[in-house]
């Protein structure tokens, strides 16, 4: 058992030492480290800590969402409440309207979030719906002091201009998966048209956020994956969710990672994404629990607060409370 140790400790030290000189992990050492006992779990996590500390120093990035339409999306991801496929009790609204998205922009604000994300749901947004909420985004920019980020799905150069216009400086668009599971989680769209648009995306001069969700079913080494793909394309932002099954989808009965394993993928994606903010975000309270602390020591800088698409989220005195614990200052506004 000692030997065992002695072995994951060196490997641990020696690709932090490596990745802190400015190198990377490679893909069998990453596959090496799937297999850290949890009584090791400290020195990969610690490895981590010291990553984001060195790239990303303590600056921390909370992020709130707001789901501007809901529901009655024609896609059929297999995690997703708001595909029209399944039966689930996900509220179904069309268009919010602007003086909601301002007013939520500044709840966000007071909340001391960073940045605020609006998402819709539902497929391509009419012409006219896109161009209020463009308007809707251009009043949140010139009232509220916080950063624009948007999840709008496949967008025209047309339309993707028009968001920067407004102010909107980031783009969400998750991967969710790696390549060669993705076809078990949605058969509506492929892998590959996801990859184009965050490479679109970020030729167009957005920051892009995107991650994924694990608990999907996927194995650890997909996960991984998943994460050399993000880092081969140089995504600056990348959202670790874990699923929390909606009743009502095809994964109602999946059963997710535990927290160790959770912590475990978190450090790992730190060793592969050094310098990118890794947020935790969907399913942290469920999942993690008293280990959300922990996980902000394991790699992460970053959190959706506030709530999520189709749940709620946990007391935001709270978060920031744990945020400000964990040794972090909350990331500058505009």
């Amino acid at each position: 058992m000692s030997a065992i140790k002695i072995s994951y400790r060196g490997l641990i030290a020696a690709i932090e030492e490596r990745i802190l000189s400015g190198g990377s992990i490679l893909p069998t050492e990453a596959e090496m480290l799937l297999g850290t006992p949890d009584e090791d779990l400290v020195h990969l996590a610690g490895a981590a800590d010291s990553i984001r500390m060195h790239y990303r120093g303590r600056t921390f990035d909370a992020c709130s969402l707001i789901n501007a339409r809901s529901g009655r999306c024609s896609e059929d991801c297999a995690f997703c409440a708001q595909s029209a496929r399944y039966k689930t009790d996900c509220e179904v609204y069309g268009l919010r309207s602007d003086d909601e998205i301002v007013a939520a922009a500044r709840e966000a604000f007071n909340s001391g979030a960073s940045r605020f994300c609006t998402v819709t749901s539902g497929g391509r947004l009419s012409d006219e719906d896109f161009d209020s909420l463009v308007a809707s985004l251009e009043r949140v920019r010139s009232e509220v002091d916080i950063l624009l980020d948007a999840s709008l799905g496949f967008l025209d150069e047309e339309r993707t201009a028009k968001l920067r216009a407004a102010g909107v400086t980031r783009y969400n668009h998750n991967l969710e998966t790696s390549r060669d599971h993705y076809s078990k989680i949605c058969t509506t769209h492929g892998f590959e048209q996801r990859v184009l648009t965050v490479k679109t995306m970020m030729a167009r001069g957005f920051s892009v956020c995107s991650g994924g969700i694990i608990g999907l079913g996927e194995t650890p080494l997909q996960r991984l994956d998943l994460a050399f793909t993000l880092a081969a394309l140089g995504v600056d932002c990348v959202p670790v969710n874990i699923l929390n099954p909606r009743p009502g989808t095809p994964l109602e009965d999946a059963v997710p990672p535990g927290p160790l394993e959770i912590i475990k993928t978190i450090a790992l994606f730190r060793l592969i994404l050094p310098r990118a903010t890794i947020k935790i975000a969907g399913g942290r309270e469920r999942n993690l629990g008293d280990f959300q602390g922990m996980a902000l020591r394991s790699g992460a800088n970053g959190m959706i607060i506030g709530g999520y698409l189709t749940t709620s989220g946990r007391n935001i005195d709270d978060d920031l409370k744990m945020i400000r614990l964990a040794g972090f200052d909350l990331e500058k506004r505009r």
